[in-house]
C-alpha cells in the first residue's frame, strides 16, 4: 500500500526520494559498501569480545557513517527478519521510485557512485594482499603462484574505477565496461574453490577457512559492485535494461547489507556463524568416517553385528570396573580420573581393535546425509522424486545400521556382564555387587526419574566427540603429524626409523578416532563429579553400559525380579539408547547442514515416504537385504 500510494502521488515520492538522498549524501558509505555483510578482518574472538562489551558499555554512534546510522534506524532485534523476509520486487520498486529521473538527478547520485567505487577499491586492496598469506602457501607450492591472480584483480579494478571516473566527467569518452573485473574475480574464486578441494585433502585451520570464507565473501561483492556501477553506461541504447539491472544488483545488496547490520551485534548471530565455520572444518573428515557406519549389504549387516558384538564384551568389563571403582574411597577428582581412564583406554581399545560402539555412529552419519543433501540440494532447490527416494534409501540403511550395532552391543553386554558376575561371585566366594547397589543400578534405568536427561546429555557428549574426531583428522593431516612423530629423535632410536614412519603413518591416520574416543571418555567420567560439584543434577546414561549394570543387577537379586521391574528396567534401557541416539544425530545433521548451507525444505515429504517404505518394507528398518 505504501508502495502504491508513493507510485500514484509523485510529490510524496519526491520528498521520500529527497529524504534518501539527503541520508545517503551526508554520511560516509564506503565502510556499508566494504564491510557490512562480510566476515571482519578482526578474527571470531576479537569480534566476539568487541560484541559483548559493546552489549555492556555501548559504542558512541558515529552520525558522519552510513553504517551507524542504519543500525540506529534498524535497532529493534527482529529487523532482520522483516528484512530478510520482504520480496526482492518490493524492493526493487522502492529503489525504483527513489532513482526516479536517472538522468536528471544523476548529478545528485554522482557522490554516492564514487564512494560504490572507493568501496571495491578497498575490498581489491584487501583481496590483492590474499595470495601471499602463509595459510595458502602450506596448502601446495602451487598455491604461491597463484598471488599474481589476486593482485591482478587489484589492478583491474583500479583501472575500472579510473576509466569510470573519467567516464563521469566526460560523458563522450568511450565507456570501458567491468569485464574485466569479472574475469579477474572468476581466477580468483577458481583458485578458491582450488583450496578449498586441497584442504578436504591436506586439512586446514579455523584461520584459513575463516580466510577463505571472507575472501569469498569480498569477492562477491566486488562483483555486485562492478555490475551496479556499469549498468549505469552499459546499456546507453536501452537505458530501462540497464536501469533494471543496476536495481537487481543495488536491492539485494542493500538488503543483505541492512541485515547485517541489523544482527551486527548479536551473540547468537556471531556464535552461530562461528559453529558454521567450526563445522566446515570437520564436516568432510566426520563424512568420510560416517559412510563407513552405513551397511547397504546383507554381508555389511552382519559385519556391523559382529564388531558391535566384540564391543560389547569390552563395554561388559568396562561397566564392572565402573562399579568397582565406584567402591573406592577417593576424593572426587580421583574418581573423575579414573572413571575418565576407565572409559577413556576401554573406547582406545575398541578403536583400536575395530570394533563399534553403537551409539558413536550417528554423529558420523548425519554428516553423510548432509553431504548427499548438500550434493544435490545445492542450498535450498528442491530434490526432485528419485534423489528423494535416494534419501529414503539413505536414512533406511543408517536405521537399519544402528539397529544392527545395538543390537550387538546390548546383546553381548548383558550377557557378558551376567558371566562376570557368576564367575567372580563364584571365584570369591560372594556377591561381587550388593543388593542395594543393584537396586541403585536399577533405579538409574528408571525411565520417569533421570536416565533419559541423562541420557540427553550423553547424545551431546556423542556429538561433541563426532566434532573432536573431524578436528583432530584435519589437524593431523594439515600440521603434517604423521612426519612429526616419525622424526621424533628418541623414537627412532627407540624403535627405528622404519618402524617409526609406520607409526607416525598410523598416528597420522588414526589421531581423529583416538582422540575422538578418548575424550568422549573423559566427558563421560567427569560428568558425575563436575554434577555434584555444581550442585546440579548432572550425569549420563549411555545405552550399552545400562544394559551391562542391568545384567550385574538381574545377578545381584539372584534373577528373582519380578517381571514388571525387568521390563521396566529393559524399557528404560531401549529408552537411553534412543535418547542417546536421536539427541547425537539430531545436533550432528543440525551442524553438518549449516556448514554446507544446505537448507532441506522437504521434511514432511520425507517422513511421508518414510512411512509409505515402512508400510511396503518393514524389515529393511532393522535388516538388510541380500543386495544392496
Amino acid at each position: 500500500a505504501f508502495l502504491a500510494r508513493l507510485e500514484s502521488d509523485p510529490v510524496r515520492a519526491a520528498q521520500v526520494r529527497g529524504h534518501m538522498l539527503s541520508l545517503l549524501g551526508s554520511r560516509r558509505l564506503v565502510s556499508f559498501f566494504a564491510d557490512s555483510g562480510i566476515l571482519p578482518a578482526t578474527g571470531f574472538f576479537t569480534e566476539l569480545g568487541r560484541i559483548v562489551t559493546q552489549r555492556l558499555l555501548p559504542e558512541l554512534p558515529d552520525d558522519g557513517e552510513l553504517r551507524s546510522a542504519v543500525r540506529q534506524v534498524f535497532h529493534r532485534r527482529d529487523d532482520w527478519m522483516w528484512l530478510q523476509a520482504m520480496p526482492q520486487e518490493l524492493a526493487q520498486r522502492f529503489w525504483r521510485i527513489v532513482g526516479g529521473d536517472a538522468a536528471a538527478l544523476a548529478p545528485l547520485f554522482s557522490p554516492v557512485l564514487d564512494q560504490m567505487l572507493e568501496a571495491m577499491l578497498v575490498i581489491a586492496y584487501r583481496v590483492g594482499g590474499i595470495g601471499v598469506e602463509e595459510q595458502f602457501g602450506r596448502l601446495g607450492a602451487e598455491f604461491t603462484g597463484y598471488a599474481p591472480r589476486f593482485r591482478g584483480l587489484t589492478a583491474a579494478a583500479q583501472r575500472f574505477a579510473d576509466a569510470y571516473r573519467a567516464k563521469l566527467e566526460d560523458p563522450a569518452r568511450e565507456f570501458e565496461d567491468e569485464a574485466e573485473v569479472l574475469v579477474m574475480v572468476d581466477q580468483c574464486e577458481e583458485v578458491l574453490e582450488r583450496a578449498r578441494r586441497a584442504s578436504m585433502r591436506l586439512g586446514t585451520s579455523l584461520h584459513l577457512t575463516y580466510l577463505m570464507r571472507r575472501t569469498g565473501q569480498s569477492l562477491r561483492r566486488i562483483t555486485t559492485l562492478a555490475q551496479v556501477l556499469a549498468a549505469r553506461f552499459a546499456s546507453q541504447d536501452d537505458p530501462e535494461r540497464g536501469r533494471q539491472a543496476a536495481l537487481v544488483g543495488w536491492s539485494g545488496m542493500v538488503r543483505d547489507s541492512l541485515r547485517a547490520e541489523s544482527r551486527r551485534d548479536s551473540v547468537r548471530e556471531h556464535l552461530s556463524k562461528g559453529m558454521a565455520l567450526l563445522a566446515l572444518r570437520v564436516a568432510d573428515n566426520a563424512a568420510k568416517t560416517g559412510e563407513h557406519y552405513v551397511a547397504d549389504t546383507r554381508e555389511q549387516y552382519f559385519s556391523m553385528w559382529r564388531t558391535a558384538a566384540g564391543a560389547g564384551l569390552i563395554i561388559g568389563a568396562m561397566a564392572l570396573l565402573k562399579i568397582f571403582t565406584a567402591k573406592m574411597e577417593l576424593p572426587l577428582i580421583g574418581y573423575a580420573t579414573l572413571y575418565s581412564l576407565n572409559y577413556g583406554l576401554g573406547f582406545v581399545l575398541i578403536y583400536m581393535l575395530h570394533l563399534t560402539i553403537a551409539t558413536k555412529q550417528p554423529a558420523m552419519t548425519a554428516q553423510t546425509i548432509a553431504g548427499y543433501l548438500g550434493s544435490v540440494g545445492q542450498g535450498a532447490a528442491l530434490l526432485r522424486k528419485a534423489e528423494l527416494e535416494r534419501l529414503v534409501d539413505l536414512v533406511v540403511a543408517v536405521a537399519r545400521s544402528q539397529f544392527a550395532a545395538i543390537l550387538g552391543n546390548v546383546m553381548v553386554a548383558a550377557p557378558t556382564a551376567v558371566a562376570l558376575s557368576l564367575a567372580l561371585a563364584q571365584a570369591s566366594g560372594g556377591p561381587i555387587i550388593d543388593v542395594g547397589k543393584a537396586a541403585h543400578l536399577l533405579d538409574d534405568l528408571d525411565p520417569l526419574g533421570w536416565a533419559i536427561p541423562h541420557a540427553a546429555v550423553a547424545g551431546v557428549f556423542l556429538f561433541l566427540s563426532g566434532l573432536i574426531s573431524g578436528y583432530f583428522d584435519n589437524k593431523a593431516s594439515y600440521a603434517r603429524i604423521g612426519e612429526r612423530v616419525a622424526r621424533l629423535a628418541w623414537l627412532g632410536r627407540l624403535f627405528g626409523s622404519s618402524r617409526a614412519a609406520r607409526i607416525g603413518a598410523y598416528v597420522e591416520q588414526n589421531l581423529g578416532g583416538l582422540m575422538g574416543n578418548f575424550l568422549f571418555g573423559c566427558m563421560l567420567g567427569t560428568a558425575g563429579t563436575v554434577g555434584i560439584i555444581l550442585g546440579l543434577p548432572v550425569d549420563i546414561r549411555h545405552i550399552a553400559f545400562s544394559s551391562a549394570n542391568l545384567g550385574y543387577a538381574m545377578v545381584a537379586f539372584d534373577f528373582a525380579l519380578p517381571w514388571p521391574t525387568m521390563l521396566w528396567a529393559a524399557l528404560g534401557v531401549a529408552l537411553i539408547g534412543l535418547t542417546n541416539l536421536a539427541v547425537s544425530f539430531a545436533l550432528a545433521l543440525w551442524m553438518a547442514l549449516k556448514a554446507r548451507g544446505v537448507l532441506f525444505r522437504q521434511k514432511r515429504e520425507l517422513l511421508r515416504c518414510l512411512w509409505a517404505r515402512f508400510r511396503v518394507a518393514p524389515l529393511s528398518f532393522f535388516v538388510a537385504p541380500h543386495r544392496a
